[in-house]
C-alpha cells in the first residue's frame, strides 16, 4: 500500500503520524512494533538483504524494506531513515548496533527527538548482558519461577507470554511479550509523552530482567527487568506476610482448593477462582454441595480434603454441562477453552476478541475455521480504535522487501539513487556475488 493511501486510512487512528523503524527480530521486538502499528503508527521493518523468508508472525500492518547492513552505504541509508523517525526498536544484543555505527550516540546526535528502544534479555549492562537466554532463564533469576508450580513439584515455567526469549546469535535477544514487548511499548509511549515537554528523545532499556537510564532517552528493554516489575504484586504480598508458604501452598498458586483447575468427566477442565465469600457461596451452590457438611473455606488444615470433594464433584459432569451451570453466575467458574475453540467461543465472538487473518478473510468458510483467526488489538479505544478491532480483519503482513522503493523515496532518495542502491545490492534482495561486485564498482 502506498504511504499516502496508508496514511489516509490511518488518520483517525491514535498513533497516526508516528514513524517507527524496527530492526527485524523475533517475538518481543516485532510484538512491540505490531502494537504500535495496530494503533496507526507507520512501522517500517528493516529486513536483511539476504532474507527470503522470516519466522516473524507479528508483522501485520507494517512495511518492509531490505537493506545490506554489511555495507557502509546500507548503514547510511538506515541513518537517513532514522533522521525522520520518531522511534527505533532495537532487538539485538548489546553492542550490535554500536558496531554497525548505529548506536544511540550517533543516531541521537543526528535526531535528538528519537526514542531509541532497546529490547534485550538481561539488559544493556551488568555481568549477564552479553549472555544468551530464553524466557525460562529470565524469570528464573528474578525469583518468579521458584514461585510457580504445585506443592512438592519442580517449579513449572509458563509459556513465554510472561517471560522472554533470546537466541544466541548476534541477531536477536528476544524479550518475552509481557515483560519485554508490552513494557517496551509502555516505555516508548512514556518517552513520547515526555518528549512533548522537553523536545528531547531518549533511550528506553526494556530488559526482560533491570532498567538503565541514560541522559539520552534510550529505552534498553531487558526482559529480566520486565519480568521482575510484573511480579511486584507477589513481592509486595510476601513483604506483608501474605505469600510466604512454600510453592503451591499459597492462596493464588494452586494452594487453595477454591483457586484451581479441575478435570471434568470428559477429560476437559474447569477453572475455579472463587476467592471472595460471596463467590465461594455461589460455587458451593452450583456444585450442589451442602456448605454445612464440608470443610469451611478458611480452614487451611482441611484444604486437601476440600480439594478432593471438589475434584470428585467436577468429575460427575462434562465441561459443557458445568459451563451451563455456571455461565452468568457470580461463582468465578469458567471452562478451560482450547486454542482451537477460543475464536468460536460465544463470549469471545460477541466481543470480537479474535479477528480474521488478512490472508484468510476472503475465504467463504473462514468464519467457521478457528485457524483463520488471530487476536484483535487491545485495549479498545472509544474514538480511535485500533484498525483490527475496527474492521474485523487483521492488517496484512508485508512481503519481505515489499516497500523498499517507496520507503527510500520517502527518505529523500532520487529515482537514480534508488536504482543505484538496488543495483549494487545495498537495498532490496541480495544479488549474486559476481553481479553485485560489478554494480558496486560503479558507485
Amino acid at each position: 500500500m502506498a504511504a499516502g493511501k496508508q496514511q489516509q486510512q490511518q488518520q483517525a487512528l491514535a498513533l497516526a503520524g508516528l514513524r517507527v523503524i524496527e530492526f527485524g527480530g523475533l517475538a518481543p521486538g516485532p510484538f512491540a512494533g505490531m502494537v504500535l502499528a495496530d494503533f496507526g503508527a507507520d512501522v517500517v521493518r528493516i529486513n536483511r538483504s539476504d532474507e527470503t523468508s522470516t519466522y516473524d508472525v507479528l508483522a501485520r500492518g507494517k512495511r518492509s524494506i531490505q537493506l545490506n547492513l554489511k555495507q557502509p552505504a546500507g548503514v547510511d541509508l538506515v541513518l537517513r531513515l532514522l533522521d525522520k523517525a520518531d522511534v527505533l526498536i532495537d532487538p539485538y544484543r548489546p553492542g550490535v548496533l554500536e558496531r554497525l555505527g548505529l548506536g544511540p550516540d550517533v543516531v541521537l546526535r543526528r535526531n535528538p527527538r528519537l526514542i531509541y528502544a532497546r529490547l534485550t534479555g538481561f539488559g544493556q549492562t551488568g555481568p549477564l548482558a552479553s549472555m544468551a537466554g530464553h524466557d525460562i532463564n529470565y524469570i528464573a533469576i528474578t525469583g518468579v519461577l521458584s514461585l510457580l508450580g504445585r506443592k512438592d513439584s519442580a517449579p513449572q515455567f509458563p509459556a513465554n507470554i510472561v517471560g522472554a526469549l533470546a537466541l544466541p546469535s548476534t541477531a536477536s535477544p528476544k524479550s518475552d511479550f509481557a515483560g519485554g514487548g508490552m513494557l517496551c511499548v509502555v516505555g516508548i509511549l512514556i518517552a513520547l509523552f515526555e518528549r512533548q515537554k522537553s523536545g528531547k528523545g531518549q533511550v528506553v532499556d526494556a530488559a526482560m530482567v533491570p532498567i538503565d537510564h541514560c541522559s539520552l532517552t534510550q529505552f534498553h528493554g531487558a526482559q529480566v527487568d520486565g519480568a521482575t516489575y510484573l511480579s511486584s504484586f507477589i513481592f509486595r504480598m510476601r513483604q506483608k506476610g501474605m505469600w510466604n508458604a512454600p510453592r503451591g501452598e499459597n492462596l493464588l498458586d494452586s494452594g487453595a482448593p477454591f483457586y484451581d483447575v479441575y478435570e471434568t468427566s470428559d477429560g476437559k477442565f474447569m477453572a475455579v477462582g472463587a476467592l471472595e465469600p460471596q463467590f465461594y457461596a455461589e460455587l458451593i451452590k452450583g456444585l450442589g454441595l451442602d456448605a454445612r457438611k464440608i470443610p469451611k473455606q478458611g480452614d487451611m488444615s482441611r484444604w486437601d480434603e476440600l480439594r478432593r470433594i471438589f475434584a470428585d464433584t467436577f468429575k460427575s459432569k462434562t465441561r459443557d454441562e458445568w459451563t451451563a451451570v455456571f455461565m452468568g453466575k457470580d461463582a468465578c467458574v469458567t471452562p478451560v477453552i482450547d486454542p482451537d475453540e477460543a475464536p468460536l467461543f460465544d463470549a469471545n465472538r460477541a466481543r470480537s476478541v479474535m479477528v480474521l487473518s488478512a490472508d484468510r478473510a476472503a475465504e467463504p468458510d473462514a468464519k467457521d475455521d478457528p485457524l483463520a483467526f488471530e487476536p484483535a488489538a487491545a485495549p479498545r479505544l472509544s474514538r480511535t480504535p485500533a484498525r483490527p478491532s475496527r474492521d474485523g480483519v487483521a492488517l496484512p503482513e508485508p512481503r519481505i522487501g515489499q516497500h523498499t522503493t517507496e520507503v527510500l523515496a520517502e527518505a529523500g532518495l532520487s529515482e537514480d539513487e534508488i536504482k543505484q542502491a538496488l543495483g549494487a545490492g545495498i537495498a532490496g534482495p541480495a544479488l549474486r556475488r559476481k553481479a553485485k561486485s560489478k554494480a558496486a564498482a560503479k558507485l
